[in-house]
């Protein structure tokens, strides 16, 4: 399908309650930080929004389209999504949602989904190989297209979910950057709502009715790694309210002198830049010069 002429227009909808406004401002701030903290959207950019039908990437749309009519920078976005070929993939519901609020859009139509029936074993999760080859087909997509970023609909939980799925099970302290350079150097990926709640993208996107789409249609079982950490959270959360905040900004305080990684920290350095202790001698002449005080004329 070809791409629609971008338009500002939002979607026509009833007048939003003060709560939901409320809402849309904090997710607003929190995205315009993000962008503005890790420098993911410049001057000319054209930003591809990489269209789900989750929840999350309705807002992650929803709020670049309301952000870029004030931006002090100009930029272009593109929302694309994936058709997998899925069984019983609505693939109109998109396309209306788009068309409706007048943002241009392009279906890339590829059949993934015979290709992780195929190799992946009956009782697998098809999740891992489903991610690297949607993955692949929007690398492709924009590096054909000329975009410049590519936005992804990841918000805060999953970036500290992401990180207890590697400390646990993966063995590395490791997370998702809100800004990052592909693996082979040709695209940058950002997240703006690397700030944002999932709590609150759930609120938001109720309040606003999107269509969602579930991610059921493969019959693929929930990654049980990461079910197990968004309810260890959970329960964190319940008892500790904003523990996974503060986790959240431990990412942002990284102190490499106090971890054990010798790639990232030059340990044998610290010998030269040790400072040759005093001995008791000089000390004790120190302290006696500070005791007489400055020599008389």
């Amino acid at each position: 399908m070809p791409d629609r002429p971008q338009s500002d227009v939002t979607h026509a909808a009833a007048k939003p309650s003060r709560t939901l406004e409320r809402l849309a401002a904090r997710l607003r701030g929190s995205v315009g930080k993000a962008i503005a903290d890790f420098h993911m959207i410049a001057d000319g950019d054209r930003v591809m929004v990489c269209l789900s039908g989750g929840k999350d990437s309705y807002t992650l749309l929803d709020i670049l389209l309301s952000l870029k009519r004030s931006a002090p920078v100009r930029f272009e976005l593109l929302a694309v999504n994936l058709d997998q070929k899925q069984p019983g993939f609505p693939a109109e519901v998109l396309p209306r949602y788009l068309e409706s609020i007048k943002v241009p859009y392009h279906i890339i139509e590829q059949d993934t989904y015979s290709v992780v029936r195929r190799v992946v074993p009956s009782g697998r999760t098809l999740c891992g190989l489903c991610s690297r080859l949607r993955r692949g087909a929007l690398y492709r997509f924009a590096a054909q297209q000329g975009i410049s970023k590519i936005a992804l609909g990841h918000h805060r939980d999953d970036i500290v979910e992401t990180l207890f799925l590697n400390l646990f099970f993966g063995g590395r302290l490791k997370a998702m950057a809100p800004k990052l350079l592909s693996d082979d150097g040709r695209h940058i990926v950002i997240r703006p709502l690397a700030y944002a709640a999932e709590r609150d993208i759930a609120r938001y996107a109720r309040g606003r009715a999107f269509p969602l789409i579930p991610c059921k249609l493969c019959g693929s079982q929930d990654n049980l790694q990461r079910r197990a950490v968004k309810q260890m959270l959970a329960g964190w959360e319940q008892e500790f309210p904003g523990r996974t905040e503060t986790i959240f900004r431990a990412l942002r305080n990284v102190e490499l002198p106090h971890l054990a990684d010798p790639r990232r920290f030059d340990f044998a350095a610290l010998d030269a830049q040790r400072v040759t202790p005093m001995s008791e001698r000089d000390e004790q002449t120190l302290a006696d010069e500070l005791d007489a005080g400055p020599a008389l004329a």
